[in-house]
């Protein structure tokens, strides 16, 4: 870290921008100097056999608009220890439906062990991308497999 300054790091798809992605980034931004987003690539979106809604060009540019977002990375793996590491960032943001996973008590221990502090933010109640396309499919009688 230069000058003290507090680095934090969250990342995520960012598909079909909504309130909840808003309240992380608020939140986290409320706990650092400087807020770092990664935006995931397409081709990681596909590893999960799902497809972004909006292409990562698209993605990451409201991404970099948001007036708590100091910088915009490309997320092109899943290895979140590695970039805050790279980064020099002292938290990792994450929204609190991960909290208490098997997964997520064991990253708290890799991330304790180099100084980096895993941050839990309520997730917002009601919305998500998943809920937003299956509004979608309701309205428009998309086939869900075409929103995936």
């Amino acid at each position: 870290m230069r000058n003290n300054m507090i680095i934090g790091y969250t990342a995520g798809v960012y598909d079909l921008f909504h309130i909840g992605h808003l309240n992380l980034l608020k939140n986290a931004k409320g706990m650092c100097d400087k807020l770092i987003v990664g935006v995931t690539v397409d081709e990681l979106v596909s590893y999960k056999n799902k497809k972004a809604f909006i292409p990562y060009e698209e993605r990451i540019e409201m991404v970099r608009a948001c007036r708590y977002v100091d910088a915009v990375v490309p997320q092109d793996n899943m290895d979140k220890l590695e970039m805050c590491k790279k980064l020099g960032a002292s938290y990792l943001f994450v929204g609190d439906d991960w909290y208490g996973t098997e997964k997520w008590k064991n990253y708290e221990v890799e991330f304790e062990k180099n100084n980096i502090k895993i941050i839990y933010f309520p997730y917002t109640k009601g919305i998500s991308s998943t809920r937003i396309r299956e509004l979608l499919h309701q309205e428009r009688g998309a086939s869900l497999t075409d929103l995936k």
